[in-house]
Order: C-alpha cells, then sequence, then structure tokens
C-alpha cells in the first residue's frame, strides 16, 4: 500500500507527486538561501541538486512491512542512492567553488527522487574520500535514555544502542551514514548541534 501523504512509515516521510513539487521548492529556496550567506560572507558558493549533470542517481526506495514480513511498502518518490558521479563536485572544487547541494536525485526514468540528507553527506564523504563528515542536529548530539551526550562511539556501541532502542527516529540514518562514511575512508565523523553559534569551528 502507499501510505497516506504525511504519514511515516519506519521512520520515512511518504511523499507523493504534489508534495515532491512542494520538497523541490522549499529545498531550492534553503539552497540559495545558503549561497547566499556564503557567498556574502566571503566564500565561492554554487548551489546544485543531484539533478544538476545527473549526478546522483537513484532508484525508488521500498520499504518493507514490519507487520507483513515479505510485503514491499511504497512510500511514493522517496529514493535511495545507486550512484553518485563526483565529477561536477571535483570541477568546481578546482575553481576554489563551495558546492551547497539540496538531496535530490534522478530516478532510472528521469524521474525526481527526494533522498535522506545525511544518506546524500555521507555517501558524498564516501565517494569525495573526504577528510572529515560532519552532520549539524537540532539535538546536543547522539544522546542516551537519559538525554546524556554520548561521545566517541564504536561500531559496537551503536549497534547495542540501536537494539535496545536508544538511538531511534531521524537520528538513525545520521548513524547510519556516519558508520558507514567511517567504514570507507572517512577519517572521522561528527555529529554535533547545529544551533551553537560557530559549532563548526
Amino acid at each position: 500500500r502507499v501510505g497516506k501523504q504525511g504519514e511515516f512509515i519506519q521512520g520515512m516521510r511518504v511523499t507523493d507527486e504534489e508534495t515532491m513539487d512542494v520538497v523541490e521548492m522549499v529545498l531550492g529556496k534553503v539552497n540559495k538561501d545558503i549561497v547566499n550567506l556564503i557567498n556574502r560572507h566571503g566564500g565561492k558558493a554554487v548551489g546544485l541538486t543531484g539533478q544538476d549533470g545527473l549526478f546522483i542517481r537513484a532508484e525508488k526506495l521500498m520499504l518493507e512491512s514490519t507487520t507483513e514480513p515479505g510485503k514491499m511498502l511504497d512510500i511514493g518518490l522517496v529514493g535511495d542512492i545507486d550512484k553518485i558521479d563526483p565529477a561536477i563536485i571535483s570541477f568546481l572544487d578546482s575553481g576554489d567553488f563551495i558546492p551547497v547541494i539540496a538531496p535530490i536525485g534522478v530516478g532510472p526514468d528521469g524521474e525526481t527522487l527526494n533522498i535522506n540528507a545525511d544518506v546524500v553527506a555521507g555517501k558524498l564523504a564516501e565517494v569525495l574520500r573526504a577528510e572529515k563528515l560532519v552532520l549539524l542536529t537540532n539535538t546536543p548530539g547522539v544522546l542516551d535514555k537519559e538525554g546524556n551526550l554520548l561521545s566517541g562511539l564504536t561500531p559496537k556501541n551503536i549497534d547495542d544502542l540501536v537494539a535496545d532502542g536508544t538511538l531511534s527516529g531521524g537520528m538513525l540514518p545520521k548513524i547510519a551514514s556516519a558508520l558507514d562514511a567511517a567504514r570507507s575512508g572517512v577519517k572521522s565523523v561528527h555529529i554535533i548541534d547545529g544551533r551553537v553559534e560557530h559549532a563548526l569551528l
């Protein structure tokens, strides 16, 4: 079945065509705002989506039902990364441009697919062999059940925290992207509170 628009299925929001139009408009606006801010502060930013140069190829994401094992659920125009072509990013980097990328990919039939931003960031870090991946969130970071900040986590720690339900919801894609990036050669990965002024510094 296709879930109702706005419904979450296993942490993923169902996205129909009408909503995808809104997603593209909102991400486009946010992208331009970030580009403008970087440029105003002396950087040379360029806004992109995965549609530009078809550099993020995606496939439609289907999720297995938790109530009916084996049954796959259609959650609409939501994608998972099939392949990233880093050529456009490398070209921009060679000119000292800062790419600002909205997480929209292109499906096999040219359809626009919404992709989780943390997944795109992690996969880009892998493909570009980044030195560091920093994921900003609206919490202090990875928290235990009592709300205490956890740091220096290992893959084993993370597996245990997922198994006992400590990590759930929106933190799961961040953690999964962080782990995948670390296992694929990214030297360090940080999940930090983006609400803190100068958090990156």
